[in-house]
């Protein structure tokens, strides 16, 4: 039974040739007959047109295909183009940013220096601050190999931050003015009255205000928005110096002194670059204040 089917099998190869030599004899006397009806012309259209339809699809099907894996492919790599130059805008921009700020703060240094230009003085970098949000204490980059000592004034933004406590031969450690620790001999400078300035991180936290009192302001001359001075009678401060305005003003208790509190020209939050002025109070030449 084997054997007699193997006889009868006409290999699929023989039966397509067999099949295209009947459609190329078909289409020659198709066109050497020039039929353009009949059976031939019915022949062809049963045969060639679903062939022709078929191949077809299949090519467009092909074409549309690698069409749309070469726009996939575009696209992807127009995507990864375009990523890379926004982040490259991006890194632009921050570095921008940080030029305006960093132009901003030696804008604000250069108008500070011509402000207290009767003082030689040094610029410094803030490179370390205390573990608090405020800059009540903070390192500076420079020390005794670049002429700092202690007791030096640090000035930023419009007038005082603070005073050298410490120094190192490449670093020193300056104390702010609103550290609770501080208190400086200040001056309102429409009365000339005198008052003592204290430090009060709870004060700058609550309001960013720090606290003055002992002044005795005994013809009531003194107003919000005054400005308030280091005075000529403290022993390591230099007079003269802005600390801040006057906000707040109260009677306290025995009727003969004022205290309030003083909003600060400083910013204790963003200090980046600062002023030592290298010129020291003369010690012994005026009294002393509380503390310093």
């Amino acid at each position: 039974m084997r054997r007699r089917r193997n006889r009868n099998f006409i290999p699929s190869r023989i039966l397509l040739a067999v099949m295209i030599l009947i459609c190329i004899i078909l289409l020659f006397t198709s066109y050497v007959s020039n039929f353009t009806s009949g059976p031939i012309h019915t022949i062809a259209n049963y045969l060639f047109v679903p062939m022709q339809k078929g191949i077809d699809y299949i090519g467009n099907t092909v074409f549309l295909n690698s069409e749309e894996s070469k726009t996939k492919e575009a696209l992807l790599a127009e995507n990864e183009e375009l990523k890379s130059k926004v982040n490259d805008l991006t890194n632009q921009i921050n570095t921008m940013q940080l030029q305006q700020n960093e132009l901003e703060e030696l804008q604000s240094i250069y108008q500070l220096d011509h402000s207290y230009g009767n003082y030689e003085k040094t610029g410094a970098r803030v490179i370390a601050k205390s573990t608090s949000n405020w800059f009540n204490t903070f390192t500076i980059n420079k020390g005794s190999a670049d002429g700092i000592e202690k007791d030096m004034n640090v000035l930023a933004g419009s007038g005082l931050v603070g005073i050298v406590t410490d120094v190192g031969t490449h670093y020193a450690v300056v104390r702010s003015i609103i550290d609770d620790t501080s208190s400086v001999s200040g001056m309102v400078i429409s009365t000339g009255d005198n008052c003592i300035v204290s430090g009060s991180l709870k004060d700058m936290t609550n309001d960013n205000m720090i606290l003055f009192g002992n002044l005795e302001d005994t013809q009531g001359a003194v107003n919000p928005g005054d400005s308030v001075v280091t005075s000529n009678i403290s022993d390591k401060y230099l007079p003269g110096l802005l600390i801040g305005y006057v906000t707040q003003i109260t009677d306290d208790d025995n009727h003969l002194t004022k205290s309030g509190k003083i909003s600060p020209v400083a910013d204790f939050k963003h200090l980046q670059d600062v002023l030592v002025i290298t010129t020291k109070k003369e010690v012994g030449d005026v009294g002393s204040e509380a503390s310093d």
